[in-house]
């Protein structure tokens, strides 16, 4: 899996942060996404599609592709 994010969309919500902090983190101005790990373990997967799929903005692109 390979993430993507993009913070002109990114709303601040922290939604990410709080399913995956491991791959998702925000900046302390403005609360926008900044991305950890673009290719996360496969244990933190579930966390990610979850993350994505919340988003509120769409700020979150997933590739299946390695």
């Amino acid at each position: 899996m390979r993430v993507t994010v993009d913070q002109d969309k990114c709303c601040g919500a922290g939604n990410c942060v709080l399913l995956a902090p491991e791959v998702f983190d925000q900046r302390e101005d403005d609360a926008i996404v900044v991305l950890l790990d673009e290719r996360p373990a496969e244990r933190l997967h579930a966390a990610v599609r979850e993350a994505s799929d919340v988003c509120p903005a769409g700020a979150i692109r997933l590739s299946e592709t390695s």
